[in-house]
């Protein structure tokens, strides 16, 4: 079993410099149990996207079925690309040469891109790659391997182990726009991808159904099945 969420706290980055904050307001002294309250962004720390967050009548959080949240997993690994360039970004010729390599990407998968960025989410300037937008650089999924994906596979979602979808520099959105636009969800700020197989694991999504959420912070586990 292999955990693929960041810790979620208060000072985890976020793109909209919107960060989680708590407040104790029960404790042991006066009703003897502890008990907090948060205020949090959907959209903080490991999250899913629904399709609602950029289309509207499109499904929302809760709307989400549990079979599209386990799937198998496959990972695309984009680290050496994303040393030379920090907005990289997951191409055609990437899941080509990972199918060559480990055969077709199966039916209704999480498609994940492994650029080695979850280490630094320490350091909200280097993970976000600058001080806000638009001045940010991370990778992400290219709209191509995204349009290929939805042409030739039927993948459940796609996800990243950085703050967006799209790279950091990109200001139209367009992978959330399309790809979120086919039905499907994304996650976004992945961990532990590097304890991961390339295939032969399984994960398990698991968004808060809040109701009509654009999307929810998630734990994401992953079972290695060999």
């Amino acid at each position: 079993m292999v955990d693929l969420t960041h810790r979620l706290r208060r000072s985890f980055p976020t793109l909209d410099g919107f960060q989680p904050t708590d407040a104790v307001t029960y404790d042991r002294e006066t009703l003897g149990f502890y008990s907090k309250r948060w205020s949090i962004g959907e959209h903080t720390g490991t999250h899913v996207d629904a399709p609602g967050h950029f289309h509207e009548g499109m499904r929302l959080v809760d709307d989400l079925t549990a079979d599209e949240l386990i799937a198998p997993v496959v990972v695309i690994d984009i680290r050496a690309k994303a040393r030379r360039d920090a907005n990289a970004t997951v191409d055609p010729d990437d899941l080509i040469g990972f199918e060559r390599r480990h055969g077709p990407i199966p039916p209704y998968a999480l498609v994940c891109m492994h650029s080695g960025w979850a280490a630094k989410a320490g350091d909200p300037r280097a993970f976000l790659g600058g001080p806000g937008f638009p001045e940010l650089n991370f990778p992400g999924f290219g709209v191509e391997a995204t349009d290929w994906l939805l042409a030739r596979r039927r993948p459940a979602g796609i996800a990243v182990d950085t703050p967006s979808l799209d790279p950091g520099d990109s200001t139209t959105l367009d992978v959330h726009r399309t790809f979120l636009g086919a039905d499907r969800y994304g996650i976004e700020n992945l961990a532990g991808l590097e304890q991961l197989p390339a295939t032969g694991a399984e994960a398990f999504v698991g968004p808060i159904p809040w109701e009509d959420g654009s999307g929810s912070p998630c734990r994401v586990l992953a079972v290695l099945l060999r």
